[in-house]
């Protein structure tokens, strides 16, 4: 088991709400990232059992993708904490811009929030009685952030970094550059001296080289035939909305891939329109494997476990 800082505690989550991280110490009690909506009560629960009857100060968000923003309306109702987003992100929360906010157009939801505060690359955060460094961290979003403690060593990766892989590189659905942003990511966290990664998701992690490794052979992957990139995308919000809603039908997914435009741009990257049904039948095929995520009963898709 890795050691922490005895100011960290990791929530470790599973792969509907990211990893939420609590720092403490006498000043502030602040929680890095807020899982998905539906997990909200859970997320609070985990706060206030660790906290017991101090109240919870301040969160920062990495970024705004909804299973790592999705508690911050509940935690915001439950105390009155401060909120830190990515600078770049401020007028879209604050006017709620479903157009540039990611909720609608990935087929998931997120409550409105408000924010005090934000974050860029550079800051200085003083959290759990250390220093953290503010790190830019495009690529899988482009205004995600880390947070980097040289005193520890420890990197907070949020999705730029997993012990294998990293997120989705979801501006190249979109038209946008993503995979160079992401190779320049993991080349700044190799400059870095790290003892301990807390990723977005999975458990906390020592191993470095050996991620970077498997990280940097999969931007390669990615980027020798985009297509990839897209075919994964939909895999993981295809997974990723049935752990929500634990079944739907084909129809269903069909009309979701329609509505929700991150998924129809990754859909439309890999077959015509015409071509979606058999394209949506042969990643549920992929995802039903004996081992997989998902089963199939006729016409209606079931997640697992």
């Amino acid at each position: 088991m890795i050691a922490l800082p005895a100011s960290i505690r990791v929530f470790e989550r599973g792969w509907l709400s990211s990893n939420n991280v609590l720092l403490i110490d006498s000043a502030c009690a602040a929680l890095i990232d807020t899982g998905y909506a539906t997990h909200a009560p859970q997320t609070v629960a985990l706060v206030r059992n660790a906290l017991g009857a101090r109240p919870l100060d301040l969160i920062v968000n990495t970024h705004l993708h909804s299973d790592h923003c999705g508690g911050n309306a509940l935690l915001q109702s439950t105390w009155p904490c401060r909120t830190l987003i990515p600078a770049s992100e401020a007028g879209a929360v604050r006017d709620w811009d479903d157009a540039r906010l990611s909720f609608r157009a990935t087929g998931q939801r997120c409550e409105r929030f408000g924010f005090t505060g934000t974050i860029a690359p550079g800051a200085r955060l003083r959290l759990g009685a250390l220093d953290w460094q503010v790190l830019g961290a495009p690529g899988h979003d482009p205004h995600s952030l880390m947070l980097y403690c040289a005193e520890e060593r420890v990197l907070i990766s949020a999705d730029a970094l997993w012990e294998n892989g990293f997120g989705v590189i979801f501006p190249e659905l979109e038209g946008e550059s993503g995979f160079a942003e992401q190779q320049a990511v993991l080349d700044t966290i190799a400059t870095l001296d790290v003892r301990v990664v807390i990723p977005g998701h999975g458990t906390p992690f020592g191993n470095l080289e050996q991620a970077l490794e498997r990280a940097w052979s999969r931007i390669a992957w990615l980027r020798a035939d985009p297509a990839r990139n897209a075919k994964n995308a939909l895999k993981v919000l295809i997974v990723f909305k049935l752990l929500e809603v634990r079944e739907m039908s084909f129809d269903t997914l069909l009309r979701m891939c329609d509505d929700a435009a991150v998924l129809r741009a990754a859909a439309s990257m890999l077959k015509p329109r015409d071509q979606w049904p058999a394209l949506l039948e042969g990643i549920v095929k992929e995802l039903a494997t004996p081992a997989g995520p998902l089963d199939v009963d006729g016409a209606r898709i079931l997640a697992r476990g």
